[in-house]
């Protein structure tokens, strides 16, 4: 009591949240890898059997403590992150996320079909659809994505993520991958350890496609191809080759389209991998 006395209700405060069974420094808590930034993906590892929720929704945390979660094209400047330990101490930051730019994208001489598609495309495009958004509302155990992730085939970047592209002068929604201008018959290889998911030779827009899912409701699509050459279920390693940069789909060019999505949320693969390496001379 005399400490509190000498030294005011503001050292009291702090004396009891410091010696508060429900608080812990925050390097006890996770330790956390990634950007913040909007389109960032983020990596936790905390003890195992802890609870996580981002702004008040649980985040799925694997048996080894593993976690991951990501930030959306147009997400908030802050998010609470909130740590539940085995032992019922809680651990809450408040993290900042960095605002990016994003640039205006014109494509023009699309066929006519391909921007403003006709009634039976309109179904073909909805059955596709509907095949990817299953995959990307599975949740699986795994934590593979603790491989980290790297470029899958190395170009130039053609398209960035949160881009809003205008084809043949229609605005359509904002670009939620990155485009690889990688040479035709390049080959592309798994980003970070996964299982495929999905393979389909013919998608009304992406043309060959595949998707990996990484656990934990992170999965990875790669679009566009020439040839795939993994089958659904074959587990693949980092570095393992997938398939073949191509012109498939709606395409005007040989690239790979390759996109990351956690829990329905896309984010940006640049942010994932960072800047993409030097081009060998």
């Amino acid at each position: 009591m005399r400490i509190l006395f000498l030294f005011g209700p503001l050292f009291g405060l702090l004396f009891g949240l410091l010696f508060s069974p429900l608080f812990i420094w925050p390097a006890q808590a996770a330790q956390l890898s990634g950007s913040f930034v909007q389109g960032g993906l983020v990596i936790g590892e905390a003890k195992p059997g802890s609870r996580v929720t981002l702004d008040g929704t649980a985040v799925s945390v694997g048996a080894n403590g593993a976690f991951v979660f990501g930030f959306g094209r147009d997400a908030k400047p802050s998010s609470i992150l909130r740590i539940t330990l085995p032992d019922g101490s809680v651990d809450q930051q408040n993290l900042a996320i960095k605002a990016q730019t994003y640039k205006v994208q014109r494509i023009n001489g699309l066929p006519k079909r391909k921007v403003t598609p006709d009634p039976a495309d309109t179904a073909r495009i909805k059955a596709d659809n509907s095949k990817i958004w299953k995959v990307r509302a599975s949740m699986t155990p795994d934590t593979r994505f603790l491989s980290r992730f790297k470029w899958p085939v190395k170009g130039p970047i053609s398209g960035v993520f949160g881009s809003q592209r205008i084809l043949n002068g229609k605005p359509k929604s904002p670009h939620n991958g990155v485009d690889v201008a990688a040479p035709r018959g390049s080959t592309i290889v798994a980003p970070a350890d996964g299982v495929v998911v999905l393979v389909h030779q013919d998608m009304f827009y992406t043309g060959k496609t595949l998707m990996i899912d990484h656990g934990l409701g992170l999965t990875s699509v790669y679009a566009h191809m020439d040839r795939i050459l993994v089958v659904e279920g074959q587990v693949v390693e980092q570095g393992h080759p997938i398939g073949i940069v191509g012109q498939t789909g709606r395409s005007t060019g040989p690239h790979l389209h390759w996109g990351l999505t956690w829990k329905g949320t896309h984010l940006d693969p640049m942010q994932a991998t960072g800047p993409m390496p030097p081009m060998p001379r």
